[in-house]
């Protein structure tokens, strides 16, 4: 007979609550004991001779059928199997259990008049605690009856143990998995890792990259007239619009200043292309910004400049730290987008020539740039 007629619905037995409680019931007084067999005065006996050793909690069952549906209602933690019985005899109930590991089943004492060797063997095989053979000896009841309950609530604790561990364990990788993507969220993903591996200092000479500032202008006339709400959410919008744009062409978003958003190709991880990614970028700015242009009164428009050069890359700080770039090439990128025009990339010389043959640009003529003096810019029309 399968296991399956007799299991269906959640019951009493499987319940993780009761079998945790039953954990922490010790000794043989809050033992809970399932006594099966066919005659009601073996069962009588029985129940005396298990009373006088200080179990208490006694339930009864005529037959391996009935047992098997008190099994599945309630938790025991032990069961006297009788052997000869109708309906379902011991080594079916015995098979039941078996055909069904994952149930919590309690250790079986299999009682019986006969004296063949290979019922015990049997019994065992199929996974009974022990073989008790009648008469009883009552030093040998309390005995056998004792060390299969002493087992069965060890284990019982054992497993609420390793169910607590597991959903610590749950807990801290939960915790675990929201701290990294919270460092993700605010350094590169190689930078992250290499915090995590031990390292303290990081500073990294980058020998080729394109640094991007994005301005907005009229920014701050625009906020007079406009809720704080409002504000945000037009800003929110575009910068969330500009981290996607950043991350579909492979570039790192280095920080927000106010109105002014910062972005570079090529660090942490060297690309050769990365002032054509960069340009990319640039002009799908520009294309975003246009799409809000109506939303913020027609009064939001923007300046963006790229310059092309080495950098210093490194984290700094202890408590909220961040990835920083530095260096000349940081300063001219900076003058490319405050001496620019709204609503065009504005690019230096060493940027256009990493250009070439990618996009179409326009001679600016040489211009005067603080700290620079006199350097020839270009804007950038269009991708060829």
């Amino acid at each position: 007979m399968s296991a399956i007629d007799f299991l269906g619905q959640s019951t009493a037995a499987s319940d993780p609550s009761l079998l945790a409680a039953e954990a922490g019931r010790r000794g043989l007084a809050a033992a809970r004991v399932l006594l099966v067999d066919d005659s009601r005065l073996i069962r009588m006996g029985l129940r005396r001779s298990l009373e006088s050793i200080g179990l208490q909690d006694i339930t009864e069952a005529n037959h391996g059928k009935e047992a098997i549906e008190m099994l599945v209602r309630q938790p025991f933690d032990l069961m006297l199997l009788d052997m000869e019985m109708p309906e379902m005899n011991g080594m079916e109930v015995l098979q039941v259990l078996r055909d069904s590991p994952h149930h919590p089943w309690p250790p079986v004492i299999v009682i019986s008049g006969g004296t063949a060797m290979d019922d015990a063997v049997r019994c065992i095989e199929l996974g009974a605690e022990d073989y008790l053979p009648k008469p009883f000896n009552p030093v040998l009841l309390r005995a056998r009856v004792t060390t299969s309950v002493d087992k069965k609530q060890l284990r019982d604790q054992e497993a609420l143990r390793m169910r607590q561990l597991k959903k610590q364990h749950e807990a801290l990788s939960q915790e675990k998995a929201k701290t990294e993507q919270l460092l993700l969220n605010i350094l590169p993903g190689s930078i992250a890792q290499r915090l995590k591996s031990g390292e303290e200092k990081i500073a990294d000479a980058c020998p080729s990259v394109s640094v991007l500032f994005a301005d907005m202008v009229g920014f701050t006339k625009m906020s007079r007239h406009m809720s704080p709400s409002d504000l945000v959410q037009i800003l929110g919008g575009l910068f969330s619009r500009f981290d996607l744009i950043t991350e579909k062409h492979g570039l790192e978003k280095i920080k927000t200043i106010g109105d002014c958003y910062m972005l570079a190709g090529g660090v942490p991880v060297a690309r050769e292309d990365h002032a054509v990614a960069t340009t990319m970028a640039a002009l799908e700015m520009c294309d975003a910004l246009a799409e809000m242009h109506e939303q913020a009164g027609n009064a939001l428009n923007m300046r963006i400049g790229i310059h092309s050069g080495p950098v210093v890359a490194g984290v700094i700080g202890i408590r909220k730290f961040t990835y920083d770039l530095w260096g000349d090439t940081v300063n001219v990128a900076s003058r490319m987008e405050s001496t620019g025009q709204p609503g065009k990339v504005h690019i230096s010389s060493a940027t256009a020539e990493l250009l070439k043959g990618h996009f179409e640009l326009s001679p600016r003529g040489m211009i005067e740039v603080k700290s620079l003096g006199q350097v020839e810019t270009f804007f950038v029309e269009r991708r060829i």
